[in-house]
């Protein structure tokens, strides 16, 4: 039996791969946070099953990553976790730079100390703002970096450190290069969730209108469910490479906007510029979608758009499983669901 230990197992990315190593036959661990409110809504379907098993562990904690990793001795290592929201790394850096940079390094010496740097195999999450301002379009693996936040040159570091590891003492230590991928799991913070929820909630009447950012701002989004597949896929090659994780295809946050609206029956007109463009409701036409400067990163990356080709060719993972379309749909209609349970709760 394989046994894999996966970091930020709490979260969107970590509960999905819970569940496809799980169905994979994998025995799995996963490293959570102790803190005063244990949210573990994402995995508790999960708990109680005899080939799943919680540890507590921090990244900022290196012997407790020493003691997790010598009493599971995976063969695989999943590190999913980090501080991942960049605005937030913008007013929380120094705690970015320790969890997202060093925690990587942290997995590493862990492994070397455990002496399973010949048998245990690791993954690290990198992201698509490593390009930032972006120097080519779309972005492969060997499209030069420029990192545009504190979380994306933290990010740089975790990605040269395991690369640094592989060539200096043989490890099989790999990044997948995950642009953005979204679910119904996705945090509240995170513009996609925040649009789906804001879709439902205004449909039922329990939002008035929805601030954003940029809504010209540029993503590849892609499901996450299909995401964690590539990753595995990653650890089951020969040879330890990097891979972009990716669609290929771009949109805008507006366009997101206006699919989500439109599934929660509204359909939504823009007009306006920059800061002063609105979303209105055309059948009624209320205001229902601002543009607020407090979404405005220092520095925002507006342009990524992946070339998935080497992954869709030496791993044959199918980027475009979910469609952009079917991913807005999946998460609208579930924050439909979501907000009908709440307001029944209520009443």
């Amino acid at each position: 039996m394989k046994t894999a230990l996966i970091t930020g197992v709490t979260g969107q990315d970590g509960s999905y791969l819970a569940e496809f190593l799980l169905e994979k036959g994998y025995d799995v661990h996963g490293l959570v946070r102790r803190n005063a409110t244990d949210r573990r809504e994402r995995i508790e379907h999960l708990e109680g099953r005899p080939r799943f098993h919680l540890h507590y562990g921090d990244l900022s904690d290196s012997a407790s990553i020493v003691h997790v990793v010598n009493q599971v001795r995976p063969g695989e290592i999943y590190n999913l976790a980090a501080q991942s929201h960049v605005q937030v790394s913008f007013e929380v850096p120094e705690y970015t730079a320790d969890i997202v940079a060093i925690g990587v390094l942290r997995i590493l010496e862990a492994v070397r100390l455990c002496r399973l740097e010949k048998t245990c195999r690791i993954y690290q999450a990198s992201t698509s703002e490593l390009y930032g301002k972006v120097e080519a379009c779309p972005q492969d693996e060997t499209t030069p970096f420029h990192p545009y936040s504190p979380y994306a040159v933290a990010k740089q570091y975790g990605f040269w450190i395991i690369r640094e590891y592989r060539e200096a003492y043989g490890m099989y230590a790999c990044s997948g290069i995950l642009f953005n991928h979204e679910s119904e799991r996705r945090g509240e913070t995170f513009v996609t969730r925040k649009i789906s929820l804001a879709a439902a909630r205004i449909a039922q009447g329990r939002q008035e209108k929805l601030c954003l950012g940029n809504l010209s701002a540029l993503r590849d989004w892609g499901y996450a469910r299909d995401y964690v597949e590539c990753m595995w896929l990653i650890l089951q090659q020969e040879t330890p490479e990097d891979f972009v994780i990716a669609t290929g295809e771009q949109h805008s946050v507006r366009e997101f906007c206006t699919l989500a609206f439109r599934e929660a029956g509204i359909e939504l007109e823009f007009c306006g510029e920059g800061m002063a463009e609105q979303g209105i409701d055309k059948a009624t036409g209320r205001v229902l979608v601002e543009v607020s400067p407090d979404f405005y990163r220092p520095t925002d990356v507006v342009n990524l758009l992946g070339n998935p080709a080497k992954a869709r060719t030496k791993l044959g993972w199918n980027p475009t499983k979910t469609s952009f379309e079917e991913l807005v749909k999946l998460m609208v209609r579930h924050d439909m669901e979501l907000v009908k349970r709440e307001a029944a709760v209520r009443a």
